[in-house]
């Protein structure tokens, strides 16, 4: 029997970060979990300096941005800190940033956010991730992974409106 799931159909793929250079940190888009149960934003990252970089997962009111702040709940969060010569994703400690090591490699960083754990009491249903500053060498990208979402179809509801 073959499985029926479809990646495009029953999750939202979303671009948070390109890839480029995080001398300065940067943030980037905002996306609304309204129609998702779950979140997960993963951030890649070619270290070529020995500079950590800080990645924080944020939480707004708008997809614009609106009132940006920190998550109110600590993220779920797995790490590749080697990506160029494993695939294993290490459990890191629940928080709600997380710093990479100064290990000049390829990295793969993943934050879970439950959409419940947001301050939705004051109307938060949009995340975003922030980089903190770093060296001109470390290039950093994301992309957000909604899924399971509400209303799987073959071509889901936009995350980037309100």
């Amino acid at each position: 029997m073959a499985n029926k799931f479809t990646l495009p159909e029953e999750a939202k793929i979303v671009t948070c970060l390109a890839p480029a250079a995080d001398a300065a940190g940067r943030t980037g888009a905002y996306v609304s979990l309204k129609n998702a149960f779950k979140a997960y934003i993963v951030a890649f990252i070619t270290q070529g300096n020995a500079a950590t970089i800080l990645l924080t997962p944020l939480q707004a009111s708008a997809v614009a941005g609106t009132g940006s702040k920190v998550l109110t709940a600590n993220a779920r969060i797995w790490a590749d800190l080697d990506a160029a010569t494993s695939d294993a994703l290490a459990r890191q400690t629940d928080a709600l940033n997380f710093t990479t090591d100064a290990g000049v490699k390829n990295k793969i960083v993943v934050f879970e956010i439950d959409p419940a754990s947001l301050d939705s009491a004051n109307g938060f249903d949009c995340i975003g991730l922030s980089t903190g500053a770093s060296n001109a060498a470390n290039i950093t990208s994301a992309l957000f992974i909604l899924t399971p979402l509400r209303y799987p179809a073959a071509l889901p509801p936009s995350a980037v409106v309100d």
